[in-house]
Parts: C-alpha cells; structure tokens; sequence
C-alpha cells in the first residue's frame, strides 16, 4: 500500500537537522511520492536539491507563493520563470490569492496568480493553487482566463457549495491534517464529495494532524489523514490510498 503526498515543503528550514530522517520515516510510511510546491526564489536551491537526492522520490513545483507576492513581483516572477524552463517539475505552484493576512497587494496576487496560470497552460502542466479568505477572488481570476489549467485547490477546508464548485471548474481538492481536527467540518462536507476527487497532502511543516497537532508535520502522517477518510467513507483504507494516489498520479503525471 502506498501514497502520495502532494504538497509539502520538506525543503523548508524546519527540517535542516533531520531532512534525510523524514524522507525515510515517509517511505517507511508507505508515502512513495512527494511534491514540494515552491514559495519564492529563496526556495528553489533547497526544492532544487532535494529532487535531485531522491529523483525517485521527490518532485519539483515551481511558482510564487501569494504571500510572497509584493510591489516587486514581477522581478521575482521573472527570475522563477528563467529556472523554470531549466529544471524539471510537475507543476506550477504554490500560486493563488491570500488575504487572511493582509489585502495590500490583492491585486498584485491575482494578476500574478494570472501570470502563472498562463505558464500552466503553455507548458501544459497543473497547478497547485493556495487560497485563504480569497475562495470567490481565486475562483473569479480562473474564470476570467481563456482557457483553465487543471489543478488542485490546496488544503480545501470550504463549504459543501465551494467544493462542488471547485469541482464543477475541473479542479481536485487537497485534503490534508484540518480533516482531524475536532472542530472542522470537512468531515461532514468531504461525505458528500466523490473520492475521486480528493487527493492526500501534509503542508508539512505545517497543519499537523492529530494526535501530532501543534507539532511539526511531515509526509509519514499522510496514513493518519487516509485513516481518517477510511472512516469517513466507510472503506478499506488500502482503497483510500489506490484512489488518491490515482488522481494523484493522473493530475500531476507520475
């Protein structure tokens, strides 16, 4: 049995002491494939190095992060584009809008999150989109373009209405460590949802599921969130592991 978490920043600083430790604790999960979504040009010498250690393993995003996004986007965009084309990846991501945080630049994110979704298009590959008090804003930029890549919404915790939408649009929806908190209503929401669209991620080092809560994440949880959709579903959880890894597999060509 095995799985695939499709988004996680195992590059990130969190994981400088034990980074070699956590990618076997993953396989040793069963978690056989893991894609590390990009934030800013900071980023990509550590993405960059870690896919080249487990090419088996490891598979690369490139994009801007929306909570990177500033009055300088563009020039980071640029120098995100030039690697690009250089090294190998699966997928234009993480890109989107966030205004949980701050809504000075919203409207720097979504024509950079535009920007983007037209490279998804031109090299004919998915997206990993991140959203955060921005599900109308993100949905509303994906409408205005010609055409729509395929991809993921990123660690959906929306409504039964946003799904089915998301869905409606040809998009996956990212389940990850929110599923087994206690006062989430994915749970309810996800029971409504085929399992065909559904993939499985950590966002390590962040949204621990529980018992891990408040703790650092990493990819070897992915059988703990399975785990928890098995139950949802009422199904062997060996199936949960095969479909998503399925869509998986289907969305970013593994």
């Amino acid at each position: 049995m095995t799985y695939i978490d499709t988004h996680a920043h195992l590059y990130a600083e969190e994981f400088n002491a034990d980074r070699d430790g956590v990618i076997d604790r993953a396989l040793n999960a069963g978690v056989a494939k893991i894609l590390l979504p990009n934030i800013d040009k900071e980023s990509i010498d550590g993405l960059f190095s870690l896919i080249n250690k487990y090419p088996e393993n490891c598979f690369a995003m490139k994009g801007l992060h929306p909570c990177s996004v500033n009055e300088n986007y563009e020039n980071e965009l640029s120098t995100i584009e030039q690697l690009m084309r250089d090294m190998p990846i699966k997928a234009i991501g993480e890109i989107g809008i966030d205004l949980y945080w701050d809504t000075t630049y919203q409207k720097e994110q979504e024509q950079a999150f535009i920007i983007q979704c037209g490279w998804a298009n031109e090299l004919n590959l998915p997206i990993a989109i991140h959203t955060r008090n921005a599900t109308r804003e993100t949905i509303a930029c994906l409408n205005q373009l010609e055409k729509q890549p395929k991809g993921v919404f990123h660690c959906f915790g929306g409504t039964l209405e946003e799904a089915r939408e998301i869905i409606s649009l040809g998009y996956l929806l990212g389940i990850g460590g929110v599923l087994t908190y206690k006062n989430s209503t994915l749970a309810e929401v996800l029971k409504e949802i085929n399992l065909e669209y559904l993939v499985l991620e950590t966002d390590a080092p962040y949204l621990s599921p529980v018992p891990y809560r408040g703790k650092r994440n990493e990819s070897a949880y992915i059988p703990i969130i399975a785990s928890k959709l098995a139950d949802i579903y009422n199904l062997p959880v060996e199936l949960i592991a095969k479909q998503t890894s399925e869509n998986a597999s289907r969305l970013f060509n593994l």
